[in-house]
Protein backbone atom coordinates (compact mmCIF):
# COMPACT_ATOMS: atom_id res chain seq x y z
CA UNK A 1 0.00 0.00 0.00
CA UNK A 2 3.06 2.73 0.99
CA UNK A 3 3.93 1.83 -2.52
CA UNK A 4 1.15 2.22 -4.22
CA UNK A 5 1.05 5.98 -2.32
CA UNK A 6 4.24 6.65 -3.64
CA UNK A 7 3.45 5.59 -7.04
CA UNK A 8 0.28 7.58 -7.28
CA UNK A 9 1.75 10.60 -5.92
CA UNK A 10 4.35 10.26 -8.63
CA UNK A 11 1.47 10.17 -11.33
CA UNK A 12 -0.47 12.66 -9.71
CA UNK A 13 1.74 15.68 -9.94
CA UNK A 14 2.78 14.99 -13.72
CA UNK A 15 -0.91 16.15 -14.28
CA UNK A 16 -1.90 18.30 -10.98
CA UNK A 17 0.43 20.82 -9.64
CA UNK A 18 -2.19 20.88 -6.31
CA UNK A 19 -5.07 19.72 -5.22
CA UNK A 20 -7.10 21.94 -1.92
CA UNK A 21 -10.29 21.90 -0.05
CA UNK A 22 -11.33 25.84 0.87
CA UNK A 23 -14.24 26.92 3.32
CA UNK A 24 -16.10 29.69 2.94
CA UNK A 25 -15.34 30.96 6.12
CA UNK A 26 -12.51 33.30 5.76
CA UNK A 27 -11.90 31.84 3.15
CA UNK A 28 -9.17 29.72 4.70
CA UNK A 29 -7.33 26.34 3.23
CA UNK A 30 -8.77 23.21 5.25
CA UNK A 31 -6.79 20.08 3.14
CA UNK A 32 -4.16 20.58 0.31
CA UNK A 33 -2.23 17.77 -1.44
CA UNK A 34 0.70 17.45 -2.02
CA UNK A 35 1.48 19.02 1.74
CA UNK A 36 4.38 20.83 0.76
CA UNK A 37 2.67 22.95 -1.90
CA UNK A 38 4.41 26.00 -0.90
CA UNK A 39 3.87 28.77 -3.68
CA UNK A 40 2.65 31.31 -1.38
CA UNK A 41 0.81 33.71 -4.01
CA UNK A 42 -1.06 30.93 -5.34
CA UNK A 43 -2.30 29.48 -1.73
CA UNK A 44 -3.04 33.27 -0.55
CA UNK A 45 -5.05 34.25 -3.98
CA UNK A 46 -6.83 30.40 -4.74
CA UNK A 47 -9.21 30.69 -1.84
CA UNK A 48 -10.72 34.01 -3.33
CA UNK A 49 -11.24 32.54 -6.54
CA UNK A 50 -13.09 29.43 -5.20
CA UNK A 51 -16.06 31.27 -3.95
CA UNK A 52 -16.51 34.34 -6.82
CA UNK A 53 -20.01 35.39 -5.45
CA UNK A 54 -21.57 37.64 -2.93
CA UNK A 55 -21.59 35.09 -0.40
CA UNK A 56 -23.51 37.33 1.79
CA UNK A 57 -26.30 37.24 -0.26
CA UNK A 58 -26.10 34.43 -2.76
CA UNK A 59 -26.53 30.75 -2.26
CA UNK A 60 -25.19 28.28 -4.90
CA UNK A 61 -25.67 24.89 -5.87
CA UNK A 62 -23.50 22.50 -6.10
CA UNK A 63 -21.88 22.88 -9.66
CA UNK A 64 -18.24 22.96 -11.33
CA UNK A 65 -16.43 26.09 -12.75
CA UNK A 66 -13.12 26.98 -13.59
CA UNK A 67 -10.72 30.54 -13.06
CA UNK A 68 -7.76 31.09 -14.51
CA UNK A 69 -4.29 32.28 -12.95
CA UNK A 70 -1.98 33.78 -14.92
CA UNK A 71 1.57 34.72 -13.99
CA UNK A 72 4.05 37.46 -15.04
CA UNK A 73 5.53 35.54 -18.22
CA UNK A 74 1.78 34.87 -19.39
CA UNK A 75 1.54 31.10 -18.20
CA UNK A 76 -1.87 30.51 -17.05
CA UNK A 77 -2.34 27.65 -14.68
CA UNK A 78 -6.25 26.48 -14.70
CA UNK A 79 -8.20 26.29 -11.06
CA UNK A 80 -11.12 23.44 -11.79
CA UNK A 81 -13.35 24.00 -8.79
CA UNK A 82 -16.46 21.81 -7.45
CA UNK A 83 -18.78 23.76 -4.77
CA UNK A 84 -19.99 21.38 -2.59
CA UNK A 85 -23.88 20.64 -1.46
CA UNK A 86 -23.93 23.43 1.49
CA UNK A 87 -21.69 25.41 -0.55
CA UNK A 88 -19.87 25.99 2.80
CA UNK A 89 -16.41 24.17 1.18
CA UNK A 90 -15.23 23.75 -2.74
CA UNK A 91 -12.38 21.43 -3.66
CA UNK A 92 -10.24 23.03 -6.34
CA UNK A 93 -7.47 21.37 -8.53
CA UNK A 94 -4.54 23.31 -10.33
CA UNK A 95 -3.32 22.39 -13.56
CA UNK A 96 -1.52 24.05 -16.33
CA UNK A 97 -3.65 21.55 -18.67
CA UNK A 98 -7.38 22.50 -19.79
CA UNK A 99 -8.60 19.19 -19.81
CA UNK A 100 -12.18 20.31 -18.89
CA UNK A 101 -14.06 17.44 -18.45
CA UNK A 102 -11.10 15.22 -17.20
CA UNK A 103 -10.75 17.28 -13.89
CA UNK A 104 -14.58 17.96 -13.41
CA UNK A 105 -15.08 13.94 -13.55
CA UNK A 106 -11.99 14.10 -10.75
CA UNK A 107 -13.93 16.49 -8.64
CA UNK A 108 -16.59 14.66 -8.80
CA UNK A 109 -14.71 11.30 -7.31
CA UNK A 110 -12.92 13.12 -4.68
CA UNK A 111 -16.61 14.84 -3.59
CA UNK A 112 -17.90 11.24 -3.36
CA UNK A 113 -14.54 9.99 -1.55
CA UNK A 114 -14.67 12.96 0.90
CA UNK A 115 -18.13 12.39 1.79
CA UNK A 116 -17.52 8.26 2.28
CA UNK A 117 -14.71 10.18 4.88
CA UNK A 118 -11.86 8.29 2.55
CA UNK A 119 -9.78 11.09 2.34
CA UNK A 120 -7.01 8.83 2.92
CA UNK A 121 -7.21 7.05 -0.56
CA UNK A 122 -7.32 10.55 -2.11
CA UNK A 123 -4.14 10.01 -4.06
CA UNK A 124 -5.44 6.34 -4.84
CA UNK A 125 -8.59 8.05 -6.34
CA UNK A 126 -7.14 10.39 -8.85
CA UNK A 127 -4.79 8.61 -10.39
CA UNK A 128 -7.84 5.54 -11.03
CA UNK A 129 -9.62 8.92 -12.73
CA UNK A 130 -6.86 9.76 -14.53
CA UNK A 131 -5.46 6.70 -16.11
CA UNK A 132 -8.60 6.98 -17.98
CA UNK A 133 -8.00 9.85 -19.39
CA UNK A 134 -7.80 11.37 -23.10
CA UNK A 135 -4.75 11.53 -25.59
CA UNK A 136 -4.47 15.64 -26.01
CA UNK A 137 -3.03 14.89 -29.20
CA UNK A 138 -6.62 13.61 -30.48
CA UNK A 139 -8.07 16.95 -29.66
CA UNK A 140 -9.66 18.97 -32.22
CA UNK A 141 -7.43 22.29 -32.50
CA UNK A 142 -10.91 24.05 -31.19
CA UNK A 143 -12.15 21.41 -28.70
CA UNK A 144 -15.78 20.64 -28.85
CA UNK A 145 -16.53 20.32 -24.97
CA UNK A 146 -18.99 21.64 -22.70
CA UNK A 147 -17.58 25.08 -23.01
CA UNK A 148 -18.71 25.21 -26.78
CA UNK A 149 -21.95 23.45 -25.73
CA UNK A 150 -22.72 26.07 -23.15
CA UNK A 151 -21.71 28.84 -24.78
CA UNK A 152 -23.85 27.61 -28.62
CA UNK A 153 -26.88 27.19 -25.89
CA UNK A 154 -26.82 30.30 -23.40
CA UNK A 155 -25.97 32.85 -25.79
CA UNK A 156 -28.60 33.19 -28.76
CA UNK A 157 -26.59 33.59 -32.62
CA UNK A 158 -27.30 37.29 -32.83
CA UNK A 159 -25.52 37.94 -29.53
CA UNK A 160 -22.77 35.44 -30.46
CA UNK A 161 -21.67 37.13 -33.73
CA UNK A 162 -21.98 40.98 -32.10
CA UNK A 163 -19.46 39.14 -29.47
CA UNK A 164 -17.32 37.61 -31.72
CA UNK A 165 -16.83 40.92 -33.49
CA UNK A 166 -15.78 42.81 -30.21
CA UNK A 167 -13.22 40.60 -29.54
CA UNK A 168 -11.87 40.97 -33.55
CA UNK A 169 -11.74 44.48 -32.44
CA UNK A 170 -10.13 43.89 -29.02
CA UNK A 171 -12.88 45.56 -26.89
CA UNK A 172 -13.63 45.32 -22.91
CA UNK A 173 -16.33 42.66 -22.78
CA UNK A 174 -18.20 41.49 -19.38
CA UNK A 175 -20.01 39.01 -19.47
CA UNK A 176 -22.48 38.76 -16.35
CA UNK A 177 -24.39 34.69 -15.12
CA UNK A 178 -25.79 33.49 -12.06
CA UNK A 179 -24.28 29.73 -12.62
CA UNK A 180 -20.92 29.83 -12.41
CA UNK A 181 -20.44 26.98 -14.56
CA UNK A 182 -22.34 28.65 -17.56
CA UNK A 183 -20.64 31.68 -16.67
CA UNK A 184 -17.02 30.15 -16.93
CA UNK A 185 -17.80 27.27 -19.94
CA UNK A 186 -18.85 31.04 -21.99
CA UNK A 187 -15.59 32.79 -21.25
CA UNK A 188 -13.07 29.53 -21.67
CA UNK A 189 -14.96 29.41 -25.14
CA UNK A 190 -15.14 32.74 -26.81
CA UNK A 191 -11.57 32.43 -26.09
CA UNK A 192 -11.27 29.48 -28.12
CA UNK A 193 -13.02 31.01 -31.24
CA UNK A 194 -10.48 33.05 -32.00
CA UNK A 195 -8.38 30.35 -32.88
CA UNK A 196 -5.54 29.79 -34.89
CA UNK A 197 -5.27 33.42 -32.93
CA UNK A 198 -5.62 33.40 -29.08
CA UNK A 199 -7.05 36.84 -26.29
CA UNK A 200 -3.87 38.35 -25.26
CA UNK A 201 -5.36 40.64 -22.80
CA UNK A 202 -6.55 40.38 -19.34
CA UNK A 203 -8.66 37.05 -19.26
CA UNK A 204 -10.29 36.10 -16.32
CA UNK A 205 -13.08 33.24 -16.64
CA UNK A 206 -14.49 34.76 -13.08
CA UNK A 207 -13.69 37.48 -11.65
CA UNK A 208 -13.71 37.21 -7.44
CA UNK A 209 -14.89 40.58 -5.45
CA UNK A 210 -11.50 41.63 -4.16
CA UNK A 211 -10.69 42.32 -7.55
CA UNK A 212 -13.47 44.24 -9.22
CA UNK A 213 -11.80 47.63 -9.89
CA UNK A 214 -9.97 45.55 -13.17
CA UNK A 215 -13.60 45.98 -14.82
CA UNK A 216 -12.20 49.75 -14.80
CA UNK A 217 -8.92 49.15 -16.49
CA UNK A 218 -8.28 51.00 -19.76
CA UNK A 219 -6.60 47.72 -22.00
CA UNK A 220 -9.21 45.02 -23.75
CA UNK A 221 -10.22 42.66 -21.26
CA UNK A 222 -12.36 39.26 -21.63
CA UNK A 223 -14.13 39.07 -17.89
CA UNK A 224 -17.07 37.08 -16.19
CA UNK A 225 -18.93 38.33 -13.15
CA UNK A 226 -21.25 36.60 -11.42
CA UNK A 227 -24.58 38.32 -11.58
CA UNK A 228 -24.71 39.58 -7.39
CA UNK A 229 -22.04 41.42 -7.56
CA UNK A 230 -23.19 42.89 -11.09
CA UNK A 231 -24.32 46.26 -9.36
CA UNK A 232 -21.45 47.09 -7.51
CA UNK A 233 -19.44 46.38 -11.11
CA UNK A 234 -21.97 48.83 -13.17
CA UNK A 235 -21.91 51.09 -10.05
CA UNK A 236 -18.19 51.68 -11.31
CA UNK A 237 -18.96 53.78 -13.84
CA UNK A 238 -18.17 51.87 -17.04
CA UNK A 239 -17.66 53.07 -20.21
CA UNK A 240 -16.99 51.12 -23.92
CA UNK A 241 -17.45 48.20 -22.09
CA UNK A 242 -19.48 45.30 -23.90
CA UNK A 243 -21.74 43.91 -21.67
CA UNK A 244 -23.61 40.40 -22.19
CA UNK A 245 -26.09 38.92 -19.34
CA UNK A 246 -26.47 35.62 -20.22
CA UNK A 247 -29.54 35.36 -17.81
CA UNK A 248 -31.60 37.60 -19.93
CA UNK A 249 -29.67 37.02 -23.42
CA UNK A 250 -29.35 40.46 -23.66
CA UNK A 251 -26.27 42.60 -25.11
CA UNK A 252 -24.96 46.02 -24.50
CA UNK A 253 -22.59 47.77 -26.90
CA UNK A 254 -21.93 51.12 -28.01
CA UNK A 255 -20.09 49.85 -30.85
CA UNK A 256 -21.28 48.97 -34.43
CA UNK A 257 -18.09 46.25 -34.81
CA UNK A 258 -20.41 43.70 -36.69
CA UNK A 259 -21.01 46.06 -39.70
CA UNK A 260 -17.10 46.37 -39.71
CA UNK A 261 -16.93 42.60 -41.03
CA UNK A 262 -17.56 41.50 -44.44
CA UNK A 263 -20.95 40.62 -44.64
CA UNK A 264 -20.72 37.46 -46.48
CA UNK A 265 -18.43 36.20 -44.06
CA UNK A 266 -20.89 37.23 -41.37
CA UNK A 267 -23.94 35.88 -43.12
CA UNK A 268 -22.27 32.34 -43.65
CA UNK A 269 -21.12 31.92 -40.30
CA UNK A 270 -25.01 32.91 -38.85
CA UNK A 271 -25.94 30.42 -41.20
CA UNK A 272 -23.91 28.16 -39.90
CA UNK A 273 -24.27 28.54 -36.20
CA UNK A 274 -28.24 28.49 -36.52
CA UNK A 275 -28.06 25.00 -37.77
CA UNK A 276 -25.29 24.00 -35.03
CA UNK A 277 -27.64 25.60 -32.35
CA UNK A 278 -30.24 22.58 -32.88
CA UNK A 279 -27.81 20.03 -31.98
CA UNK A 280 -24.16 21.04 -31.30
CA UNK A 281 -20.77 19.24 -32.56
CA UNK A 282 -18.00 19.83 -34.37
CA UNK A 283 -19.41 22.09 -37.29
CA UNK A 284 -19.61 24.92 -34.47
CA UNK A 285 -15.57 25.35 -33.88
CA UNK A 286 -15.74 24.72 -37.91
CA UNK A 287 -17.74 27.42 -38.65
CA UNK A 288 -15.51 30.00 -36.80
CA UNK A 289 -12.22 28.32 -38.32
CA UNK A 290 -13.91 28.81 -41.82
CA UNK A 291 -14.42 32.75 -41.10
CA UNK A 292 -11.38 33.14 -39.58
CA UNK A 293 -10.32 31.56 -42.60
CA UNK A 294 -12.03 33.85 -44.80
CA UNK A 295 -11.10 37.05 -42.46
CA UNK A 296 -7.49 36.37 -42.47
CA UNK A 297 -6.25 33.71 -44.65
CA UNK A 298 -5.21 36.42 -47.37
CA UNK A 299 -3.11 38.86 -45.44
CA UNK A 300 -0.34 37.75 -47.41
CA UNK A 301 -1.93 39.92 -50.62
CA UNK A 302 -1.29 42.48 -48.03
CA UNK A 303 2.52 41.99 -47.73
CA UNK A 304 4.93 43.31 -50.45
CA UNK A 305 8.02 41.41 -51.43
CA UNK A 306 9.43 43.79 -53.53
CA UNK A 307 12.89 45.17 -51.61
CA UNK A 308 12.76 48.74 -50.81
CA UNK A 309 15.49 50.22 -53.31
CA UNK A 310 17.12 53.46 -51.85
CA UNK A 311 20.32 55.49 -53.18
CA UNK A 312 23.51 55.66 -50.68
CA UNK A 313 23.65 59.49 -50.64
CA UNK A 314 19.62 59.07 -49.23
CA UNK A 315 20.64 56.59 -46.63
CA UNK A 316 23.61 58.55 -45.39
CA UNK A 317 21.55 61.50 -44.72
CA UNK A 318 19.64 59.49 -42.50
CA UNK A 319 21.91 58.22 -40.54
CA UNK A 320 23.75 61.86 -39.77
CA UNK A 321 20.25 63.29 -38.92
CA UNK A 322 19.66 60.36 -36.35
CA UNK A 323 23.11 60.53 -34.62
CA UNK A 324 21.86 64.47 -33.40
CA UNK A 325 19.76 62.65 -31.22
CA UNK A 326 21.35 62.86 -27.97
CA UNK A 327 19.32 59.71 -26.31
CA UNK A 328 21.47 57.66 -29.32
CA UNK A 329 24.90 58.62 -28.15
CA UNK A 330 27.06 56.52 -26.20
CA UNK A 331 28.62 57.79 -22.83
CA UNK A 332 32.22 58.37 -22.14
CA UNK A 333 33.93 57.31 -18.79
CA UNK A 334 33.61 61.28 -17.66
CA UNK A 335 29.96 61.25 -18.30
CA UNK A 336 29.59 63.99 -21.18
CA UNK A 337 28.16 62.66 -24.37
CA UNK A 338 30.56 62.34 -27.23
Amino acid sequence: MKFLGVLAMMFLQSFIHSFILVNVIDPGVLFQFPEDFSDEVSYQTLPRFCFPYDIQREGVAVQHFTFVLTDLEGCQRFGFCRLTNNTHTCLCILSYLPWFEVFYKLLNNLADYLTKGQVSFLSIACVCSLCSSINPRSLPSIPENRNLTELIVAVDVGNLLQLYASMLFERRILIFASKLSTLTSCVHALSAVLYPMYWQHIFIPVLPPHLLDYCCAPMPYLIGVHTSLSERVRGRGLEEVVILNVDTNTLETPFDDLKRIPSDVMSGLKVCLKRQAVSPGCGVSRAFLKAQALLFGGYRDALQDDKVNHSKVTLQEHIAEFNTYGCYHKNDNSGVNN
